[in-house]
């Protein structure tokens, strides 16, 4: 056998599973709880998609025997890669990262993306709070749980329910330590159920309005300058995954060539 490609796992993915949970948001035109709002022009079968149909053929409605005199539906979207339920690659936080370039989000591991899921109950956390690595060995702890290298953590604080309004950006956030910790045990991936993975922006601002320490803007973020990893941020119903380990999660994000990010659709293999 060859060997191993570099930053894969060795796992070997044989599984069953009767349950399949939907972990997604999806690009949702002016949404709330979407700074940049994205938008969808819709190409409808009775007009554009009808003029795309008869022009292409060269055909009049009443040749088109099968779909009635209709053509094709389609839709132009317009959206940042950092809508809806999506993958940061780590040239999101910078250049380089661990020294090199970093690496952009056509251009990592897909073994990355399929691996044991993690769901880590932080729902005491309140909006403003900074999680710590010492909250998240206290939710390992509480489910007795060693993490392995390339599980895919999910962080949940149940900030999905306040998706379709401004309530959605009251949330706490992580840290640079608690970013590095995870890190430093081999984990690739990390997830969050909320807008981002740092505390919201008007938080950082005005701490570092207060101290003048710019050591505290998106120092989550930029935690991956310093170690390579990817964060999936807009994650939704962790809740309605029956345990917090024992499953399996694909998050495959769609390549973009040259890209910071890619929408994804995470699903939970029960």
């Amino acid at each position: 056998m060859g060997a191993e490609p570099k930053g894969t796992s060795s796992e070997v993915h044989s599984f069953s599973f009767t349950r399949m949970i939907d972990l997604s948001v999806g690009i949702i035109p002016d949404a709330p709880h979407e700074p940049w709002k994205p938008s969808i022009r819709y190409l409808a079968h009775e007009r554009e998609g009808l003029d795309w149909i008869k022009t292409t053929f060269g055909a009049k409605e009443e040749d088109l025997i099968h779909s009635r005199g209709k053509g094709a539906a389609f839709e132009e979207v317009t959206a940042i890669t950092h809508a809806g339920t999506h993958v940061d690659a780590p040239w999101h936080y910078g250049p380089r990262s661990e020294g090199k370039p970093a690496k952009k989000i056509d251009e990592l591991p897909i073994e990355w993306f399929f691996s044991g899921g993690v769901v880590l109950d932080l729902r005491h956390k309140k909006p403003g709070e900074k999680i710590s690595a010492q909250d998240l060995e206290g939710a390992l702890g509480r489910i007795g749980y060693a993490l392995k290298p390339f599980d895919i953590v999910m962080i949940m604080n149940g900030r999905d329910r306040g998706l379709g309004s401004t309530e959605y950006f009251e949330q706490p956030g992580m840290t640079r330590e608690s970013t590095l910790w995870l890190a430093e045990q081999g984990i690739k991936v990390i997830g969050v159920d909320m807008y981002g993975f740092d505390r919201k922006f008007e938080d950082m601002a005005r701490e570092f309005r207060e101290t003048g320490d710019g050591r505290v803007i998106w120092e989550a973020h930029f935690a991956g300058i310093e170690r390579e990893y990817c964060q999936i941020e807009k994650l939704v119903n962790l809740d309605k995954i029956p345990r917090p380990t024992g499953f399996k999660v694909a998050c495959f994000p769609i390549k973009v060539r040259g890209a910071s990010g890619g929408w994804c659709r995470p699903v939970a293999f029960v």
